[in-house]
């Protein structure tokens, strides 16, 4: 069964930049990685970045990797 791209999430990092913009990172596709000058931009980079990856990988005949979300509740104490 072919799972087409508008199935698939991926987890995106967003970081901002010291000189401003935004840059993006998909950690289940290496290498993909974008950036923008607005968190929108950014946003629409992200999603352009990884539509791209997902073809190449489709016309190299590899893998797509499918992420499997793991919810870990964390509590973090507050410090004095």
């Amino acid at each position: 069964m072919r799972i087409e791209s508008a199935e698939l999430k991926f987890t995106v990092l967003i970081e901002k930049n010291e000189d401003g913009g935004y840059t993006a990172t998909v950690p289940s596709l290496p290498g993909c990685i974008t950036q923008g000058d607005t968190w929108d931009e950014t946003i629409t980079n992200a999603k352009e970045a990884i539509a791209g990856h997902i073809e190449v990988l489709r016309t190299l005949g590899k893998q797509i990797p499918i992420e499997v979300p793991v919810k870990v509740p964390i509590e973090v104490g507050a410090t004095s």
